[in-house]
């Protein structure tokens, strides 16, 4: 059976290799790893199709080191003992390990001395940030690399490879299908290859057209992995979108989550949105968006993007406040870095001493609620919006009754 295009146009030399310009080239960390013929155990991590395998399997190449591969999910312990084993024999192995951040503590106790040792150098590649997902015993014997996505120009001279290396014979691509695989590549290499291949196949002239294209990958080649820094920034691009009012950018953060699919943490990330960054400006939010999260778990998607626009749309443009979080982060501190006294002796349970606010005239009587160490003490400070104006009034209304 044909290799796969991506598999046939991988490089075997770091030369060749598409992007990373800040780690391979002339004067180049790993180009100069491989011209010095000496290699140390790393990691590489990044985005899906950026050349973590690619970048790996050159440098062996390059290097021509008898090497192993392995994924930590897939692949269990008696796969190791066996590279193990075989390090021993050729005394040193290379071991090229996928997933590495999913490697578990078996593995790891079972690697860790042949790493510190010399016996086996590890090549792990990782879509998570390895700070973060990566044992640090494994992380300490590893020097880190970061891989950059694609730029635009990288995949352009990509899809110019796949036409010129004519694997796939009398391919062709008009130069809007050329943009549309860019634009739909979310800088994913292997993507764009796959998508080309099987619209290819897909067509009797081999001659690649928009309209093809549209009908086999319309929806895009979005990537957020749960584990990875993708997934948390876009959430959190999310939040800020809204927080700083700015409408268009919060739809299009709302539109990747929903293409992703992910409708459990955009209801939840609404339901902290609505209180920390609009609150009491906007008090009214927090039933509606609870009514508009009720209708997108009823509904589901596709059709649940709907009320999703409509919400996020009022969220962006209403006025903010987060007086109500600073206000209990304040009382929070206090407790935590405050000797704080008793309840005061008039307002404990039962107290003959309390003075009952609806005997008096208004509902309100002054008496004093804080205990004595910290009874000026002031936490909320309203925000200078409608709503918080009028509760501020309130409050200096309540102040000034003798």
């Amino acid at each position: 059976m044909k290799e796969l295009l991506s598999i046939n146009l991988r490089p075997t030399k770091l030369d060749d290799v598409i992007g990373q310009r800040h780690l391979i080239g002339e004067d180049k960390i790993l180009s100069n790893l491989v011209k010095n013929e000496k290699l140390f155990s790393m990691i590489l991590y990044g985005n899906p199709g950026i050349g973590k395998t690619t970048i790996a399997l050159a440098i062996v190449n390059e290097l021509n080191v008898r090497y192993r591969m392995l994924n930590a999910v897939i692949n269990n312990k008696k796969d190791f003992d066996v590279v193990v084993e075989e390090a021993k024999f050729y005394q040193g192995m290379v071991l090229i390990m996928d997933e590495i951040h999913r490697l578990n503590k078996d593995k790891q106790d079972l690697l860790l001395p042949y790493l510190e040792s010399g016996l086996i150098t590890l090549i792990g590649m990782t879509t998570a940030n390895p700070y973060h997902s990566i044992n640090p015993a494994i992380r300490s014997r590893c020097q880190i690399f970061e891989l950059h996505d694609l730029d635009e120009e990288d995949i352009g001279l990509a899809i110019e490879r796949a036409i010129n290396s004519n694997y796939l014979e009398s391919l062709s691509i008009e130069e809007d299908a050329k943009k549309f695989l860019i634009q739909q590549s979310n800088h994913d290499l292997r993507y764009v290859y796959n998508l080309i291949e099987v619209a290819y196949y897909a067509s009797n002239s081999h001659h690649l057209t928009l309209d093809l294209l549209h009908n086999i990958g319309g929806k895009g080649n979005v990537f957020i992995d749960k584990n990875g820094d993708g997934y948390y920034d876009t959430i959190s691009a999310f939040q800020k979108s809204i927080r700083g009012s700015d409408v268009h950018a919060s739809l299009y953060y709302l539109a990747v989550l929903i293409e992703a699919g992910d409708l459990d943490i955009i209801c939840r990330r609404l339901s902290v949105i609505v209180y920390e960054d609009i609150g009491l400006a906007n008090p009214g939010m927090g039933p509606k968006v609870d009514a508009a999260i009720n209708s997108v778990l009823r509904l589901g998607l596709p059709e649940a993007r709907i009320p999703l626009a409509c919400i996020v749309i009022e969220m962006a443009l209403s006025p903010k406040s987060n007086s109500a979080e600073a206000a209990i982060d304040r009382a929070l501190n206090d407790i935590r870095t405050k000797r704080i006294g008793n309840v005061p002796k008039h307002i404990v349970n039962h107290s003959p001493d309390y003075k009952y606010p609806h005997d008096y005239l208004n509902s309100y009587v002054k008496q004093q609620y804080l205990p004595d160490e910290i009874k000026g003490a002031t936490y909320y400070i309203p925000k200078n919006n409608k709503n918080e104006k009028m509760l501020n009034e309130i409050m200096t209304k309540l102040k000034n009754i003798d």
